[in-house]
């Protein structure tokens, strides 16, 4: 967003960096510049819908970003830590694993990235360096955030891994909106950032996403070039908890998933 694309006359000023001024930002939402500043450093209590709205029209924010915002809004202005329970995957979900047995990878995910559960296809695609089991353990269950950025093998994996790390680190910063006491998130954060540097560029873009489909390019050890797109499952007695099911994106895809199934069934 600028000046010149709404219509704002800059009268030649010099800018130290691109966008719109506070002030001007405040303009056009239609509030006193005081409020926006109160508002951006969380001391403005009981924000209004209609000024919500107002700065997501602004900002030309989209669905996902709008309801960041909304939820960044209604924090306090320090929120505490707190350890958050163990997560378990609902019988629901399981039940839906189990049913697609087979050629159809699959992985239950918790609000965190922590992998709850997984079939043999799905452990087999994406993790067969780690141990099957592993999820069945809380204190030992895989993170994909933590495996794509510090896991040699997964970033191996993956031939369009840039363009789906941004995507874990938008869906960690929409999640961290809305679970801003959670300390085994904020604590993941923070690790990711202090050991990668690409995560930690990532971050400070502050871009935020619902990774609900996408595609993957991956190089598998075994099977080599496959191409499968995902689609996000939400159960809604446990809606934080995403099933993520893989499918082909081609024929010879197909043909590699099938024989990825003889590998690990046999």
């Amino acid at each position: 967003m600028t000046p010149d694309r709404i219509g704002l006359r800059t009268y030649g000023t010099a800018r130290r960096v691109p966008g719109l001024r506070r002030e001007e930002l405040a303009h056009l939402a239609g509030v006193s510049p005081g409020y926006y500043a109160r508002l951006e450093q969380g001391q403005a209590v009981a924000a209004s819908g209609q000024v919500l709205g107002a700065l997501a029209r602004v900002l030309e924010l989209d669905a996902v970003e709008t309801a960041h915002l909304h939820n960044l809004v209604r924090q306090p202005a320090r929120p505490g830590l707190a350890e958050p329970p163990e997560e378990e995957p609902h019988p629901r979900v399981l039940a839906l694993l189990a049913s697609l047995a087979g050629t159809t990878p699959a992985i239950v995910l918790g609000r965190r990235g922590d992998v709850l559960a997984w079939n043999r296809a799905g452990h087999a695609l994406f993790a067969g360096h780690l141990d099957y089991e592993a999820p069945r353990h809380a204190p030992d269950r895989p993170s994909i955030p933590r495996m794509f950025f510090l896991d040699p093998p997964v970033r191996d994996l993956h031939r369009n891994w840039e363009e789906l790390a941004r995507v874990h680190v938008a869906y960690l910063r929409l999640t961290a909106g809305r679970f801003p006491t959670d300390a085994r998130l904020a604590n993941l954060i923070g690790e990711l950032a202090m050991r990668s540097d690409v995560f930690a560029t990532m971050w400070a873009t502050g871009e935020v996403a619902d990774c609900t489909t996408g595609d993957m390019r991956l190089h598998h050890p075994t099977i080599g070039a496959t191409n499968v797109a995902y689609q996000v499952w939400l159960q809604p007695d446990s809606p934080d908890h995403r099933l993520e099911i893989y499918t082909p994106n081609d024929p010879a895809s197909a043909d590699a998933l099938r024989i990825l199934a003889r590998h690990v069934n046999a």
